[in-house]
């Protein structure tokens, strides 16, 4: 599925944590923030590419290591491989940016860029390694251990 980086996301209208423990949904709400498209890349598509700091790529992966959103149940091969070794993703990842942004990105963003060379744009970069992981306790939501859920979201499953 490809989407122009930095162009409006639209493919889901809520946001779902998954817990990754359990692999149950842990809170489901409506965005008060403006979502851009970050990394949606297809074969035969053309994408950005370049060096990208060390540091943007390790503090990428470790937002993945405590954020799981928007889990399909079907899977999205990476058709930028060639068959039978391409990796799978299910799932999307958020970056705070600028007030009233985040950015959405799949969650093979990070084999894009250690595999295809990919670029994200420079505010996508900035946002990443400007992210705090370990202070990103949902004080609002003492009950749901996720990090980062923008002020105003609505809940919407208790």
């Amino acid at each position: 599925m490809f989407y122009d980086d930095l162009s409006e996301y639209a493919y889901l209208d809520n946001d779902s944590f998954i817990d990754r423990e359990s692999g149950f949904y842990g809170l489901w709400y409506r965005p008060v923030y403006t979502r851009l498209n970050i990394g949606w890349l297809e074969a035969g598509r053309r994408h950005s590419t370049g060096a990208v700091p060390t540091a943007f790529v390790e503090k990428l992966k470790a937002v993945q290591q405590v954020q799981w959103m928007n889990v399909c149940l079907g899977v999205h091969k990476c058709d930028l491989c060639p068959e039978g070794v391409a990796p799978e993703g299910n799932g999307e990842v958020r970056i705070p940016g600028e007030p009233g942004i985040a950015y959405a990105a799949p969650f093979l963003i990070t084999h894009y860029i250690t595999a295809h060379d990919y670029c994200p744009p420079q505010a996508f970069i900035d946002a990443v390694l400007s992210v705090d992981v370990d202070a990103w306790a949902a004080t609002r939501w003492p009950d749901v251990p996720f990090p980062w859920v923008s002020d105003g979201a609505e809940r919407m499953l208790e």
